[in-house]
């Protein structure tokens, strides 16, 4: 097993696949994150509500969690000075199940007690039933106890006052259940961002359609949607623009108004009835087009007004990955989330791969294999079959000039 070398080449303009006007991918990222400047403006939402929204506030918690000292398990609550020989003997004294609040523990007994109960006032560790034989009456602790054993302290989760979740904090069902903890119902986030959407092609026909030759399902559509649902985004969807310059500048025109953001998938690259691009610079402007990767290479990023514009290329696979590396942390910045990078990790390649002149985005699905992660590729890698992406969970990068052997360490991007 290596770690792959990375080694940069000088683009050919003779070969097809380069030219001397793409830019790289980070440097694509790195332009249009410089554009972002995170919405201001707030709205007070209810916990239930508050799924993939992002804090505007620091939260502080009110109360100590847990609120007592509680039973880490089913046991017997003793104090520990009454349990240095194995064997001991102590009276049961009272039974304290979940919600109830026991009577104070007299000195040489124990309470039989249950998972999550508050551990009473002479009590300081907790016995688990394993360790315990009943003894009518009494019990019987086959082992020496140590002081705090079992016992989760008040406070051991969160503190009285303390910093529960910071501003920028996209909320999962996991930090849903957290404020709740604390008794936060309600509370400041970021509005939504509002994204609009539209796509181009005369042979593009929503689903439910019949298809007439010449003619493919808009697949883009339900794939963005998806996307920026999943993003917490309110969606402007402006439907299919037919393949003249004036509907394009009239749809673009409509789109940017009322909104902080606009997504588009074809009309960008450099057909004769491409009019995307054509429409931006002629309404707003061309800030970068064309990117040194694959799939994906002709992704148009601007801006109309104070709108920004993200045109991506008309191939499904293409709209996905170009989606994921570019308009997720793009949306994400502006939402104002306090981490929007993607996030690599290492995994190792279960294949070949030969060297590239453009850096390439790779399907691959995880598997555990000898105690190790390992990335399959899918067959087909081509930037039409969508399929690749539904196999999938991820992405292999594959940068200029690196040749990638099976047992390699690779760059991974979850989706």
């Amino acid at each position: 097993m290596k770690t792959i070398e990375i080694k940069t080449v000088e683009v050919n303009t003779a070969d097809n696949c380069a030219s001397p006007d793409l830019i790289s991918v980070e440097q694509a990222i790195e332009k249009i994150l410089s554009q972002a400047v995170p919405v201001i403006e707030t709205e007070s939402v209810d916990v239930l509500d508050a799924l993939n929204r992002v804090l505007a506030e620091e939260l502080l918690s009110t109360i100590n969690v847990p609120g007592y000292d509680n039973s880490a398990m089913d046991g017997y609550a003793i104090h520990s000075a009454d349990c240095q020989t194995t064997g001991s003997i102590l009276p049961v004294s009272q039974r304290i199940p979940a919600g109830q609040v026991g009577a104070t523990l007299e000195k040489g007994t124990a309470a039989r007690i249950f998972t999550g109960a508050p551990i009473p006032e002479g009590a300081n560790s907790v016995v688990m039933q394993e360790m315990c034989e009943s003894d009518g009456n009494n019990v019987v602790i086959n082992m020496v106890a140590e002081a705090g054993s079992n016992v989760r302290r008040a406070g051991e989760d969160i503190a009285q006052g303390g910093v529960v979740l910071n501003a920028g904090k996209r909320l999962r069902a996991q930090e849903l259940g957290l404020l709740a903890s604390v008794g936060l119902a309600d509370f400041n986030v970021k509005r939504k961002l509002k994204v609009a959407i539209f796509f181009t092609g005369d042979e593009i026909v929503s689903p439910g359609q019949p298809l007439k030759p010449g003619q493919i399902y808009n697949s883009n559509r339900y794939t963005l949607h998806g996307l920026l649902q999943a993003l917490g985004c309110e969606i402007v969807d402006l439907g299919i623009v037919p393949d003249t310059l004036e509907a394009t500048v009239d749809v673009l025109k409509k789109s940017v108004s009322g909104t902080d953001m606009v997504i588009t998938s074809g009309g960008v690259s450099v057909g004769e009835e491409d009019y995307v691009r054509i429409a931006l610079e002629k309404l707003g402007e061309l800030s970068m087009w064309r990117i040194a990767m694959k799939p994906g290479k002709p992704v148009a990023f601007g801006k109309v007004d104070k709108t920004l514009f993200m045109g991506l290329p008309g191939n499904p696979v293409s709209v996905f990955v170009t989606f994921l590396l570019f308009a997720r942390p793009l949306i994400l910045k502006l939402q104002g989330v306090d981490n929007y990078l993607a996030k690599y990790t290492s995994v190792i390649a279960d294949f070949d791969w030969a060297s590239v002149k453009r850096q390439e985005y790779l399907r691959v699905r995880l598997e555990q294999e000898n105690g190790k992660i390992i990335a399959q590729l899918y067959p087909h890698q081509g930037s039409g079959v969508l399929s690749s992406a539904s196999w999938a969970d991820g992405l292999v990068e594959v940068a200029i000039g690196a040749e990638i052997k099976k047992g390699d360490t690779v760059k991974y991007l979850a989706f």
